[in-house]
């Protein structure tokens, strides 16, 4: 039989689902399964979680979609001020809502430059963070994520994750930091340095709290937006509401999706305050006068290599 999908859509089991409830499946055969998969760690709280289908039935006897930047509603602005208050550490927070992980990622670079002025971002290699091109350039592993797609963003650089178990220390990967900036990027005109908390795709590595606390030291020390991914490790995944927190430091942004939701689409973006609100700052700025060089003149007159030549433009009669 030939399946109606792309072959780019893999399928990683022959099982059709059914009925799923809380950590179960039945295909269409009737057999049961514990689902170790969860929709790829995206449902902390169960298939079906009772809270959850009350919440999904009441939305859906009020409203399915507005747009919140038409007409915006309540409960989106108690989500926010919600995930504002369980971001870790004390500085103010702000957050914005998107769709997917991929998109939450992208938003946080576009922010990290609009707040810095810069370009450069660098990334850890193993490292995943969606399929969108800026989210490909990131992603540290080329198959199956990014073979055959370029070319990609330019000013993405990558590290090496710091993991024992493959001879990686946490100096290697701090000495591969101080490599980039020596030899590709100066820190000056880094934007942002994203990394995971815990690895996912490329391999659930968890990063040494020192390593993220050196993370953080070296960003403070050159001006640069840490972002923390925290899509897949998010929500209670490791103990704490966020991956992050075992390490005690306070990330500038972070991502979210997957089990934000219960299993529905809903990513956001949770930043400090300052940060998260650059992009309208740059985009209310007033424009910058182009200077025109003196080679580009305005048509009719301009000046060749060799000599100037003017042009006289015939008067036009004007009816009265």
């Amino acid at each position: 039989m030939t399946l109606p999908f792309a072959r780019g859509l893999g399928n990683q089991l022959p099982v059709y689902v059914k009925t799923a409830r809380n950590a179960e499946i039945w295909d269409v055969e009737g057999r049961r399964y514990i689902d170790f998969g969860s929709g790829i760690a995206v449902l902390n709280t169960g298939h079906l979680h009772p809270k959850v289908q009350a919440a999904v039935a009441q939305q859906l006897d009020a409203f399915s979609h507005t747009c919140l930047m038409v007409t915006p509603y309540g409960v989106a602005v108690e989500l926010a001020e919600k995930l504002n208050r369980l971001a870790p550490g004390p500085t103010p927070k702000k957050a914005i809502f998107v769709t997917t992980g991929a998109e939450a990622v992208e938003n946080c670079i576009k922010i990290a430059r609009a707040h810095t002025g810069r370009a450069g971002v660098i990334a850890f290699g193993g490292g995943f963070h969606g399929r969108t091109f800026m989210a490909m350039a990131l992603t540290g592993k080329v198959v199956p994520y990014k073979a055959g797609f370029g070319p990609f963003p330019a000013e993405v650089y990558h590290a090496p994750f710091p993991i024992a178990y493959h001879g990686v220390s946490v100096q290697d990967s701090l000495d591969a930091l101080e490599h980039i900036f020596k030899y590709d990027i100066e820190p000056a005109r880094v934007a942002a340095i994203i990394i995971e908390p815990v690895m996912g795709e490329g391999g659930f590595y968890i990063a040494p709290p020192e390593f993220l606390q050196a993370l953080r030291k070296l960003c403070d020390l050159h001006g640069i937006v840490l972002v923390v991914d925290e899509i897949q490790t998010g929500f209670a995944r490791t103990g704490k509401m966020f991956a992050i927190e075992h390490s005690g430091i306070e990330p500038d942004l972070m991502t979210m999706a997957k089990s934000l939701a219960g299993g529905f689409p809903l990513a956001a973006v949770v930043g400090k305050a300052s940060i998260m609100d650059a992009p309208a700052a740059v985009a209310s700025a007033e424009p910058t006068p182009v200077r025109r060089s003196p080679a580009r003149r305005p048509w009719p007159c301009w000046r060749s290599s060799r000599k100037s030549i003017s042009v006289r433009v015939p008067k036009q009669s004007v009816r009265s």
